[in-house]
């Protein structure tokens, strides 16, 4: 099983890049990252303006029928997220407001994601997207997504015409 950091731990930005012994890259992963109030990375030394947009975590599991994929959304509306599926391919993209007003300097910490989030994920089965469904409860977005069953057969009619 492949356990990935959490969205959180990467945002944080206190993971270890593995055991790695190069230092080829040493220099561009010890830049900190600059960020504003809300969360997004600032202009950096490249001079570019980067709109940082969120990986949403996710578990992705399977049943003898289904694949299951569950996120966390909380805070994010129905109409502020979109999911799209094809036979192989799942995309999740969402927008969490910030509904607080509150300035800078009254916060002791601010570490809840604001923004824009997406996440694509590659099925390891086609999956049947006329009967795939989506709820939430509770801020848990669950996605069942029958799996196609390729050994099925039928038997076609030759009709004479």
């Amino acid at each position: 099983m492949i356990k990935k950091p959490s969205f959180f731990e990467r945002l944080a930005g206190n993971i270890t890049l593995g055991n790695d012994d190069r230092d080829d890259d040493k220099e561009i992963r010890d830049l900190p990252i600059k960020r504003d109030g809300n969360g997004k990375a600032t202009k950096g030394d490249w001079g570019e303006d980067a709109e940082e947009e969120g990986q949403l975590a996710v578990d992705v599991y399977q049943d003898p029928e289904e694949i299951i994929i569950e996120a966390m959304i909380a805070g994010v509306k129905p109409d502020d997220l979109n999911v799209s599926i094809t036979r192989d391919m799942v995309t999740i993209k969402g927008r969490r407001q910030e509904i607080n007003t509150i300035a800078e300097e009254n916060y002791f910490y601010k570490e809840l994601y604001w923004g824009s989030f997406s996440r694509t994920i590659l099925l390891p089965h086609e999956i049947d997207i006329e009967n795939a469904e989506a709820s939430e409860k509770h801020g848990l977005l669950t996605l069942k997504l029958p799996k196609i069953d390729k050994g099925r057969q039928a038997k076609l009619k030759v009709r004479s015409m």
